[in-house]
C-alpha cells in the first residue's frame, strides 16, 4: 500500500488546499505527496532543498494547512503512515446477517474515528475553540447551522454549548437560517455542519455570516464546494473526512464524526471558560433536574 493510501484524509485535505497556496508552498506540497513517508522523516533542510525553497517556507506550509508547525505536521503524518488503522470501511451489502451488521457498523465507526484523530489539524481546532470561547466570554452569539441529517448534529451541538450558559442557536430551516445569519455581527459566530458540503442553503448561509464579519466555523469534507470556500480569510476549516457516500440516504459515520468534532469543541470551550464558572452552575442544573424525576413507589 502507498503512503498516499495509508493516509487519505490528510493528503485529501492537502490537495483541496493546494489552489490556496503561494507558489512557494505549493513545491512542498508536491514534495509531501509524491512520497509522503519519506516526508515524515526527512530533515527541514533536506525538505527545502527537495522542493527548491527556504526552511522557512516549510514551516509556513505546515501553518498554512492547518497544523502548528512542522513537528506537528511530521508527528500527525508519521503516525498516519507508520501506524495505520486497524480497520477499513466495508458496505454493508442486502445479505448481510445480523453478526456482519455489528461487525462492519462498529469497524467502520472505529475506521473514521482514528482516522481523524490521524489526520486532524490540531491548529484549526485550537483557533476555532478560541474563536466560540472568545463569544462566549463577551456575550456574543453562536449559531449551529445544517440541514437533513446535519440538523440533528446542530441541534445537538446547540443543546451542549446550552448547558455551559452560552448564548447558542440551531436551525435546520433554510429562511430562518438565511434571516438569523444576516442579524449576526463582528464577535459572532457561525458553525455550518454539513456532510457533502454541496447544500445551496448552508452555502449561502456561510457566506451571509461571513459577510456580517461573524467568524464562520466550517465543518465538512475536504475540497467540497464548502471546504473550498472556508479556505478563504475569516473562516475556519474542520475538515472531517470518511469514506462513507454522501449521497447515503442514512449517514451513518459522518453523523458520528461530526459528533465526536461538536464534543471536541465544546470540550475545548469548557476548559477556555474554567470550572470555577461552569461547576456551580452545572451542579444547579443537575440538582434542579434531578427534582424533576419520578420517584418509584417502592
Amino acid at each position: 500500500m502507498t503512503a498516499a493510501a495509508d493516509t487519505p484524509a490528510m493528503l485529501d485535505r492537502i490537495r483541496a488546499a493546494l489552489p490556496a497556496l503561494p507558489a512557494a508552498e505549493r513545491r512542498v506540497a508536491d514534495v509531501l505527496l509524491q512520497d509522503a513517508r519519506a516526508f515524515a522523516s526527512q530533515p527541514v533542510g533536506t525538505l527545502a532543498a527537495r522542493a527548491g525553497v527556504s526552511k522557512p517556507t516549510v514551516v509556513r506550509f505546515c501553518r498554512s494547512v492547518g497544523y502548528r508547525g512542522l513537528a506537528d505536521f511530521k508527528l500527525k503524518l508519521a503516525g498516519s503512515v507508520n501506524e495505520g488503522v486497524p480497520f477499513v470501511h466495508r458496505a454493508v451489502a442486502e445479505d448481510d446477517g445480523a453478526g456482519e451488521l455489528v461487525v462492519k457498523v462498529v469497524d467502520n465507526a472505529v475506521s473514521a474515528l482514528l482516522k481523524y484523530r490521524n489526520a486532524a489539524a490540531s491548529h484549526a481546532v485550537e483557533r476555532a475553540v478560541d474563536a466560540l470561547a472568545e463569544a462566549c466570554r463577551d456575550g456574543h452569539r453562536i449559531e449551529f447551522h445544517g440541514v437533513g441529517n446535519s440538523a440533528i448534529v446542530a441541534q445537538d451541538a446547540q443543546h451542549k454549548f446550552f448547558r455551559l450558559g452560552v448564548h447558542a442557536t440551531a436551525s435546520g430551516d433554510g429562511h430562518v437560517q438565511v434571516m438569523s445569519a444576516t442579524m449576526l455581527q463582528p464577535g459572532d459566530c457561525a458553525v455550518v455542519i454539513s456532510n457533502s458540503g454541496r447544500s445551496r442553503d448552508l452555502l449561502d448561509v456561510a457566506e451571509i455570516a461571513h459577510r456580517q464579519g461573524a467568524t464562520v466555523i466550517v465543518i465538512t469534507a475536504s475540497g467540497s464546494p464548502l471546504a473550498r470556500r472556508a479556505l478563504q480569510p475569516g473562516y475556519l476549516l474542520l475538515a472531517a473526512d470518511h469514506p462513507e457516500d454522501h449521497d447515503r440516504y442514512s449517514p451513518m459515520v459522518s453523523r458520528l464524526l461530526h459528533l465526536v468534532i461538536v464534543d471536541i469543541l465544546t470540550t475545548g470551550v469548557a476548559l477556555r471558560l474554567g470550572s470555577e464558572h461552569l461547576r456551580p452552575m452545572l451542579q444547579a442544573i443537575k440538582r434542579n433536574l434531578r427534582l424533576r424525576r419520578y420517584v418509584d413507589a417502592a
